[in-house]
């Protein structure tokens, strides 16, 4: 049950038996259903969640009301907003389950009890703020730099499998473009595909 997330922190930092138990009956393992918010703005974010299985898209809503889509999670990935959870502040975030999810989490508490308990677990979730941090920083220079159709090319190509699960206007919310670019883009690709 636990072999997957235990594998992902073993990329950072070697676990007794004993530490790998602990961090283990530490986690709320939750099974949510397809279309659940998990987070709403306005709330304090209560978790840090490890994706089992399923695919959780967070967004915020513009000035407008629009929704912009600023990340997809799927399998092996870990959910949060970073700064709700910390500073226990109300997030301006949403975050919503686009499929059938298994997620593991870990509150505050228990990551603070997992924390003192396990030091070296501070370089886990260093390495999951740098992560985070360069994805976004590369996403923020991709959109100011690159025209909208190489962005859909280079978001198919890091995530194809992501591109394959979520809908077509969620990839372009996420782009910054409209449902109709994005259904150009994909004709044209699926033309250039036939003719090679």
């Amino acid at each position: 049950m636990f072999d997957n997330i235990v594998h992902n922190v073993s990329k950072c930092i070697t676990l007794t038996a004993d530490e790998t138990r602990l961090f283990t009956d530490l986690l709320q393992h939750r099974m949510v259903p397809k279309k659940t918010v998990l987070l709403r703005a306005g709330e304090i974010c209560q978790f840090e969640g490890y994706i089992e299985k399923g695919c959780v898209r967070i967004y915020y809503l513009d000035e407008n009301g629009f929704e912009v889509t600023l990340t997809f999670a799927v399998e092996d990935w870990w959910i949060s907003d970073i700064a709700s959870f910390h500073d226990q502040t109300p997030s301006v975030l949403y975050m919503e389950t686009l499929e059938d999810c298994e997620i593991f989490m870990l509150s505050p508490q228990t990551k603070d009890h997992l924390l003192e308990r396990v030091p070296s677990f501070e370089r886990v979730f260093r390495m999951l703020v740098q992560r985070r941090l360069s994805t976004l920083q590369n996403r923020l220079i991709n959109t100011i730099s690159k025209p909208a159709a190489e962005r859909y090319l280079e978001f198919v190509d890091r995530y194809p499998t992501i591109a394959q699960r979520v809908a077509q206007y969620y990839i372009a919310s996420y782009l910054g473009v409209s449902p109709e670019f994005v259904s150009t883009i994909r004709k044209r690709l699926s033309r250039k595909d036939k003719n090679t």
